[in-house]
C-alpha cells in the first residue's frame, strides 16, 4: 500500500468518526497532510471539496447528520461484521478475531468502540504493514461499504468520502463476494432500530 493511499485511509478515519470538539480545526490538519502525502491533484481536490462541505456545518448540526447517517439505519452503520453477519451470534467470535489481528500487528485500541468499528479499521490500515489479513480485510471492507453506498442517498453530505474511498483504495467487490454477504447476514427483527448501540 502506497503512502498515498495510507493517507487518505486516515483522513477518512477522521472525516467518518463521530464530530467531535476539535472538527473546527480538522479542517487546516485535513488540508495540510493531503498536500503533504497525496500525488494526485484530483484526489486533493475531492478531499479539500469533502473537508469544506462538511465544515460548513456548526457542530451540531453536523453531529446530527452523523447520526440520522450512521446511527439510524443498520444498512448505512459503520460497524463491518455488522454488515457481514447481521443479527447472527457469530458477530461475538468475529469481533474477537478482528481484536486478535489488530492486537498481534502490534497495535491495540484505545477508544470504547468495537473492533469492527470502520474509521478505525482505516486507521489501522493506514499504518499495519501489509500482509495477507490486511489484504483480507482491505476486501471486507470494500464489500461492505459497497453495500453503504448502495443505500445511502447520494446527496447525502459522508457519501462523497465513502465514494472516494471505493475509486482510490477499495476494489470493487465481485459479485460472488457480494452475494455471500447477503447470503451469510442474518436480519434483525426491526430494521430501523439502532443498531449496533450507539457508544458516542
Amino acid at each position: 500500500m502506497d503512502q498515498q493511499t495510507r493517507a487518505l485511509l486516515l483522513i477518512a478515519s477522521r472525516l467518518l468518526a463521530y464530530p467531535d470538539e476539535d472538527f473546527a480545526e480538522l479542517k487546516e490538519e485535513v488540508i495540510d497532510y493531503a498536500n503533504e502525502n497525496f500525488t494526485s491533484d484530483k484526489l486533493k481536490l475531492e478531499i479539500i471539496s469533502v473537508m469544506g462541505h462538511l465544515s460548513g456545518y456548526t457542530l451540531s448540526d453536523l453531529r446530527v447528520i452523523y447520526v440520522q447517517t450512521f446511527d439510524l439505519k443498520s444498512k448505512h452503520g459503520l460497524y463491518l461484521t455488522a454488515h457481514e453477519l447481521g443479527d447472527s451470534n457469530k458477530r461475538g467470535a468475529a469481533l474477537i478475531k478482528l481484536q486478535r489481528i489488530i492486537s498481534q500487528a502490534g497495535y491495540e485500541r484505545i477508544d470504547d468502540d468495537l473492533a469492527d468499528y470502520m474509521p478505525m479499521l482505516f486507521e489501522f490500515l493506514s499504518v499495519a504493514a501489509d500482509s495477507k489479513e490486511t489484504e483480507r480485510l482491505v476486501r471486507r471492507l470494500a464489500v461492505a461499504i459497497s453495500r453503504i453506498l448502495q443505500f445511502l442517498p447520494p446527496e447525502n453530505e459522508y457519501y462523497p468520502i465513502l465514494f472516494i474511498l471505493m475509486e482510490h483504495v477499495f476494489p470493487a467487490p465481485s459479485r460472488e463476494e457480494k452475494e455471500k454477504l447477503e447470503f451469510d447476514r442474518e436480519e434483525a427483527d426491526l430494521e430501523e432500530l439502532p443498531y449496533p448501540i450507539m457508544y458516542h
